[in-house]
C-alpha cells in the first residue's frame, strides 16, 4: 500500500511539474527563461567596452600629442570604472552607475581639440563617436543589472518544493537510504536555485563576470600613457 501511495504521489508530482512548467513558460520572456543568456550578454558588453576603449586610445594617439590630456582622462575614467565594478574586496558593494564627472572630462577634452587638417577632423569625429558608444554600453550594462527573477514566483517555487519534500519524507520508509536520497535531492535543488540567482547578478556574488578584458586594456593604456 505504501509503495502504491508513493508511486501515485510521484506521478501526480511529475504531471504537476510538467503542466506548471508549460504554463510558466508562456508567462515568462525568453530573457527570464535563460539566466545564462544574461551572463553572456553582460560578458559580451564588457568585451565590447574593452575593445572600444583600446580603439579610442589608438585614435587619440594617431591624432597627435595634443591629445595627452584626453588620454590621461580616459585612463583615469577607466581605472575608476574598474574599481567601481570589480572592487578589490569581493564583499564590497558593486556600483555600476558611471562616474559622470570623469566621463564628461574625457568628452570635453576631446571636444576641445582643434583639428588642423582633414585627417585630424576625421579622427576627432571618430573619437567622439566612440565616446558616445561607450556611454551607451555603460548605460545598457547598468539597466540590465535589474533582477529578472520574479520574487512571487520564487517564493511560490520554494513553498512548492517544501511541500513536495515534506510529502516524500512523510511517505518514504524511515531508512538511512531514503534519508540520504532526500538530503541529496534537497541539496541539488538548493544548488540549482542558488546558481539561477547568482547568474541573475553577473557582476556580484560568487559567479561574476571576469574583469580581465578591462584590466588588460587598462594595463595597455598605462603602458602607452603620455
Amino acid at each position: 500500500m505504501i509503495i502504491a501511495t508513493v508511486a501515485l504521489v510521484l506521478f501526480v508530482g511529475l504531471v504537476s511539474v510538467t503542466l506548471l512548467g508549460g504554463h510558466v513558460r508562456r508567462l515568462l520572456s525568453p530573457e527570464q527563461l535563460s539566466a545564462e543568456s544574461k551572463v553572456d550578454t553582460a560578458r559580451s558588453e564588457v568585451m565590447q567596452m574593452a575593445a572600444k576603449v583600446a580603439l579610442l586610445d589608438r585614435v587619440l594617439v594617431l591624432y597627435g600629442p595634443e591629445t595627452a590630456d584626453a588620454r590621461r582622462a580616459l585612463r583615469d575614467a577607466i581605472a575608476e570604472g574598474v574599481r567601481r565594478t570589480w572592487p578589490a574586496d569581493q564583499s564590497g558593494a558593486v556600483r555600476l552607475e558611471p562616474n559622470q564627472k570623469m566621463g564628461d572630462a574625457v568628452y570635453e577634452a576631446i571636444s576641445h581639440l582643434r583639428p588642423q587638417d582633414e585627417a585630424q577632423r576625421g579622427l576627432k569625429t571618430e573619437a567622439a563617436s566612440l565616446m558616445v558608444q561607450l556611454a551607451e554600453l555603460r548605460a545598457l550594462v547598468q539597466a540590465q543589472a535589474v533582477s529578472s527573477v520574479s520574487k512571487p514566483l520564487l517564493i511560490a517555487l520554494i513553498l512548492w518544493l517544501v511541500v513536495i519534500f515534506f510529502g516524500f519524507s512523510l511517505l518514504a520508509p524511515s531508512t538511512a537510504t531514503s534519508t540520504f536520497a532526500l538530503i541529496a535531492g534537497a541539496f541539488s535543488v538548493a544548488c540549482a536555485v542558488f546558481i539561477i540567482l547568482e547568474l541573475d547578478h553577473p557582476f556580484a556574488g560568487v559567479i561574476r563576470i571576469p574583469s580581465d578584458p578591462m584590466i588588460n586594456t587598462l594595463r595597455d593604456l598605462a603602458k602607452d600613457s603620455p
